[in-house]
């Protein structure tokens, strides 16, 4: 008798360790994969012309980009570079 509640105990938390990862990875890993995803589609189809915001705030119009980086124009005439990462949205 005592064997048998034993091997029920076991089973109950083998079952409950394999219910709480599958919950970690639905509700946490599996969004932030898809946010990740998206950010990098957005970033990958910015054009020139394009408004953008980035991570920290500036906002602006792209006028120029290359592989890693874009430029630009925030007003003023001034003009600045970024590494592609660092655009948060497009407006």
């Amino acid at each position: 008798m005592i064997l048998l509640q034993a091997q029920s105990n076991g089973m109950f938390s083998i079952i409950m360790m394999v219910g709480m990862i599958a919950v970690f990875y639905f509700f946490m890993i599996r969004p932030q994969q898809k946010k990740t995803s998206d950010q990098k589609k957005m970033v990958d189809e910015l054009k020139e012309g394009d408004e953008i915001v980035t991570l920290g705030g500036m906002h602006g119009k792209i006028v120029a980009k290359d592989e890693i980086t874009i430029t630009i124009s925030a007003g003023g005439g001034a003009r600045l570079t970024f590494d592609k990462t660092a655009v948060a949205r497009k407006k």
